[in-house]
């Protein structure tokens, strides 16, 4: 079972910077992979980005180079620093585990769900 808890979100302007954090309270924290996604409004949820316990990471296009995902496992958090927002990056972001597995990238690969927390960006 994993229990997850997010911070960090809040309204900013186009071009900020935020970091949301997932705090993961698991019992295996390194091999648990964690994936960040996020819905907008009349939007379905999309995956935004994932690291897996073998090392790996992965971004949706619309992110990259802007957003870095990272894993602290002497924390066992897993943060989401997200630069040069823009209004379009609106949405509940919502952290995303899965056990005993390297898979991200759908939400058919995810077993547990954050509670989600609001990210706005103004123009």
């Amino acid at each position: 079972q994993v229990q997850l808890v997010e911070s960090g979100g809040g309204l900013v302007q186009a071009g900020d910077s935020l970091r949301v954090s997932c705090a993961v309270f698991a019992n295996t924290f390194s091999r648990t992979t964690i994936s960040w996604f996020r819905q907008a409004p009349g939007k379905e949820r999309e995956f935004v980005a994932g690291a897996n316990w073998g090392g790996g990471t992965g971004y949706a296009d619309s992110v990259k180079g802007r957003f870095l995902i990272s894993r602290n496992p002497f924390k066992n958090t897993v943060d989401l620093q997200m630069n040069s927002l823009q209004p379009e990056d609106t949405a509940v972001y919502y952290c995303a585990a899965r056990q005993a597995s390297l898979l991200y990238g759908s939400v058919d690969d995810v077993e547990f769900w954050g509670q989600g927390t609001q990210v706005t960006v103004s123009s």
